[in-house]
């Protein structure tokens, strides 16, 4: 009997243990992750280093917000929204101070039905051919942001967006960016966490399965008395 309670003692901690873990993982940011494998690109390269701006990244993830449904079979994002939806809404939702407003100098987009980490998405989502890995390349560039986004079930839309605008004067963010109201995915240059779909099922799933043992130990222990 006692045996078999230590036993669902130890199954219980591990499942708390797994779901703290990926809780944890929740508070990160897999778009910074993804600028430093752009800008090790870049100088492997002898390229310079782009500037992570949050107003870009802001930018990037209102883009592939409004793309949701809109990832093909092939994994590719068929939406374009119209080039006034930068300053008429992707900025003002941002909280992007118009005077500032740079120019975009490329963008790469891309989506996929499950969650990648950060560089088996930059390889096999956003940089998989020559095309987008010209516009990574490019010299005129001198910001870069990113955001990225998941919808319930998948799929997931990365946007990477480049300007050749200067550091700390282009795209800047009212307030520092405070009056952002980020209700999913996440963006880089930013202080939020991710709010991604991915961790959010798993830890679900762990909370179940502890409820489960829970349950069985219980019946298991009313039964011997």
């Amino acid at each position: 009997m006692v045996k078999k309670l230590f036993f669902c003692d130890w199954i219980l901690l591990c499942q708390l243990w797994l779901a703290a873990v990926v809780c944890s993982e929740n508070h990160g940011n897999p778009t910074n992750d993804l600028v430093d494998i752009i800008n090790k690109n870049r100088t492997a390269q002898k390229l310079p280093q782009l500037n992570d701006s949050p107003g870009l990244g802001c930018m990037a993830l209102q883009y592939v917000e409004l793309c949701k449904g809109n990832c093909s079979n092939n994994n590719a994002v068929n939406c374009k929204p119209p080039e006034d939806d930068f300053t008429e809404v992707f900025a003002p939702n941002c909280g992007v101070e118009l005077p500032t407003f740079g120019t975009i100098t490329g963008h790469i987009v891309g989506c996929q039905s499950k969650y990648m980490e950060p560089s088996l998405a930059f390889s096999h989502v956003l940089v998989k051919d020559k095309k987008t890995l010209s516009i990574l390349r490019n010299k005129s560039h001198t910001e870069v942001g990113v955001g990225l986004v998941g919808f319930h079930k998948g799929p997931f839309f990365w946007c990477v967006l480049f300007s050749d605008g200067k550091t700390n004067s282009s795209f800047v963010l009212e307030d520092q960016g405070k009056g952002i109201k980020q209700k999913k995915g996440c963006f880089s240059g930013s202080a939020f966490p991710c709010n991604g779909v991915e961790q959010r099922t798993a830890v679900f799933l762990s909370y179940i399965i502890t409820v489960g043992i829970l349950i069985i130990c219980h019946l298991n222990h009313n039964l011997i008395d």
